[in-house]
């Protein structure tokens, strides 16, 4: 059967999503309600410099290449890709510099010599970290965990006779600490957690589940960017029929009788069988759905990290920097009290530097780089961003230019800044929260919204803030959960 289905948001996952359901048939509506698609995944010009806004690094690249390929495309022609030899250039305050080579025998050879630590520690990191992802992915990544069969499935009843090697009843931190014996690398293996908002000294063990993909499976840059995934993938949904509606914000979720039957536009009500929200899903109830009772315990869980950004264009070009680059503060641990606890900036942040003009040179003059400079901060909740963005500003500049020996405020060319209050604005994400909920609890990833409403019929959720969670590899899985509801 076919169904006219209107889509509200074109973030990555609203945008798999569409052409998931036009592959089967469907008739396909985007309503997007900024001037551009992709959401966060999005790019923004700074006088010459390019720059990929959002996610910048790129993992489990088979899920972008899957819609191709159900659309009975070469992606190859559409869209490509590289691995990157180097995963990312750590430094560390003590003047310690480690290549993570993707190569693994080479990366333990890099921690041997610089960090005296056995390459074996990095092997049985790893080989636990694709355990992990082999006993649970197919659960928590690619399954509803809404429906009963999830649980009683050949690939469930595998993971239940590995619970005690799940880390579920350790946090990240706890098992790192016991894996290394070098406290750096401890550190380095616990900023995996911050891929999804969280903490390692809260988030269960099982997120080291989040190396395999980058160690084992690979890191890749996109020829053209990061945001050559939402174009390529945007094109692919018009060849298949997907109509698209820029500059249309959705004012409300149409419900008849328990039943979604279309869009609100621009004061006009739109006719649907279906609706996909790819908006953030607090204010896919708060705005599209004020009349429904909502499901406000799942909806008040504490919420990921946000961001702040300076898209930097430097003029000057750094031999020693790579693609992916990370400096690391001093006290990990206080840096991430001051994250989730008091919900500040601590003054010695961890500061990571992505450089897409290392591998797409046109991204900067040929005297430059563009430099994405991140770091990650507190959602908000009305703190004085003003002081805290310019005393961040500070902090930052300060620790590049003693750990680079160049004065880098004074090779910052242009600037550009996004903090929580923009990502919040710009992406309708609740309190500027990156990745929906934090993980760090237990139950975090069953605290997660549902990919299909259990109140309204025909109504369904996609995108980083419901299951299975933030990030581009878990945006496009819960789009693959969504299409199965239409098999």
């Amino acid at each position: 059967m076919s169904y006219k289905v209107g889509i509200i948001g074109s973030g990555i996952a609203g945008i798999a999503t569409s052409i998931r359901l036009a592959v089967k048939g469907h008739q396909v509506e985007v309503f997007e309600a900024s001037a551009h698609p992709g959401g966060k995944l999005s790019e923004i010009q700074v006088g010459n410099y390019r720059f990929d806004a959002g996610p910048s690094l790129f993992t489990l690249p088979d899920l972008v290449d899957e819609l191709f390929t159900l659309a009975g495309e070469n992606p190859k022609k559409h869209f490509d890709y590289d691995q990157l030899d180097i995963n990312c250039q750590y430094f560390f305050p003590d003047g310690t510099n480690l290549t993570a080579f993707a190569d693994l025998d080479k990366f333990g050879n890099e921690i041997q010599q610089k960090l005296g630590e056995s390459p074996q520690s990095l092997k049985k990191a790893v080989k636990n970290s694709t355990l992990l992802y082999e006993s649970l992915s197919d659960l928590f990544m690619f399954s509803s965990l809404q429906d009963i069969k999830t649980f009683i499935s050949k690939a469930a009843f595998n993971a239940y006779l590995k619970i005690p090697r799940l880390g579920f009843f350790n946090t990240m931190n706890g098992a790192n600490k016991k894996l290394f014996s070098d406290p750096r690398l401890v550190q380095l293996f616990n900023r995996y957690a911050t891929y999804n908002g969280s903490s390692p000294y809260k988030t269960p063990a099982t997120m080291n589940i989040i190396p395999h993909l980058e160690m084992s499976l690979g890191a890749y840059f996109p020829k053209g960017g990061m945001y050559a995934i939402t174009k390529s993938l945007v094109e692919l949904a018009k060849r298949q029929g997907v109509v698209f509606h820029f500059n249309s914000p959705v004012q409300e979720i149409c419900i008849d009788n328990k039943k979604a039957t279309g869009l609100e536009v621009a004061g006009r009500k739109i006719q649907f069988d279906r609706v996909v929200s790819n908006m953030d899903i607090v204010n896919s109830y708060k705005k599209l759905m004020p009349s429904i009772k909502a499901p406000e315990f799942l909806l008040k869980q504490p919420k990921s990290s946000s961001a702040l950004i300076f898209y930097w264009g430097i003029k000057k070009k750094f031999k020693e920097l790579d693609v992916h680059n990370i400096f690391f503060s001093g006290d990990y641990q206080s840096e991430f009290q001051h994250l989730f606890d008091t919900k500040s900036i601590y003054h010695d942040p961890t500061v990571y530097v992505h450089i897409s003009s290392k591998k797409e040179s046109q991204d900067a003059p040929e005297y430059g780089e563009n430099w994405f400079t991140m770091i990650n901060v507190p959602n908000n909740t009305g703190q004085n961003w003003e002081k805290l963005i310019a005393d961040a500003r500070k902090n930052i500049v300060q620790k590049l230019t003693y750990q680079l020996n160049q004065p880098i405020a004074e090779l910052i060319e242009c600037e550009e800044i996004l903090d929580p209050r923009l990502i919040e604005s710009k992406t309708s994400s609740a309190l500027g929260a990156l990745y929906g909920n934090s993980s760090n609890n237990l139950f975090a990833a069953f605290l997660r919204h549902a990919n299909k409403s259990r109140r309204i019929k025909g109504l369904y959720f996609c995108g980083g803030s419901v299951h299975p969670g933030g990030g581009i590899p878990m945006s496009l899985s819960s789009a693959k959960i969504v299409d199965k509801y239409f098999s």
